[in-house]
């Protein structure tokens, strides 16, 4: 009498997109943390529930894999914080709530400028020469101030749609209340657009700001 052979079990196909994205995720999480230096694969395949080899695979190597995060990064602060011919108040505004609705994003800055300050990518050279012109051109067009350089305007706004977000505790600590309280915030928020309106707009010949009508 035969044996009976059993069937191997269907192997479900893996969606490697996905496990990517997982991958990614984690990473991202880990990166923000620990930064480069201190992240552990192991803690990334844990956190994605992943095959660690699955990283290796697709990444190549934590170096690899932390370039991968900043560019999957770069591309997502650039489409939601877009720069639309120079208008710094509404770039400002969707630039604080992207950072506070992504709070990784701040803290994986912040590890590039200690681990890695020479590295950047060309994605990113490119999206901030993109926005340097749309503001050099506002400026040619009256729209915006022309007395100080786009480039410095630019800087300034960036520093200042972090100004709470990256505040020393002991400042935030003085207003006796969560920091992050959603009025808090909504002050915060209101304060900085008025201030992104104050140093960019346009001055007359005399230098004062210059009334609209």
């Amino acid at each position: 009498m035969g044996t009976k052979e059993t069937a191997a079990p269907a192997r479900r196909p893996r969606n490697s997109a996905a496990t990517k994205e997982l991958l990614l995720d984690a990473a991202t999480t880990e990166f923000a943390d620990y930064g480069l230096a201190g992240a552990r694969i192991d803690r990334i395949a844990e956190r994605a529930g992943a095959n660690k080899r699955l990283l290796y695979v697709y990444f190549g190597d934590k170096d690899q894999l932390f370039d991968a995060v900043l560019e999957r990064q770069i591309g997502k602060l650039a489409r939601e914080t877009p720069l639309v011919e120079g208008d710094l108040v509404a770039y400002a505004a969707a630039r604080f709530d992207f950072m506070l609705a992504h709070p990784e994003t701040a803290r994986l800055a912040a590890w590039i400028r200690f681990e890695r300050r020479d590295h950047y990518g060309q994605k990113e050279v490119d999206s901030y020469r993109a926005k340097v012109d749309s503001i050099a051109a506002a400026q040619r067009d009256g729209r915006i101030r022309d007395d100080a350089p786009a480039i410095d305007l630019f800087a300034m706004v960036l520093r200042l749609t972090e100004s709470w977000l990256d505040a020393p505790p002991a400042l935030t600590a003085t207003t006796g209340t969560d920091p992050l309280s959603a009025q808090r915030l909504a002050e915060h928020r209101a304060a900085l657009l008025e201030a992104v309106r104050r140093i960019t707009a346009p001055r007359s010949v005399d230098g004062t700001k210059r009334t609209e009508g």
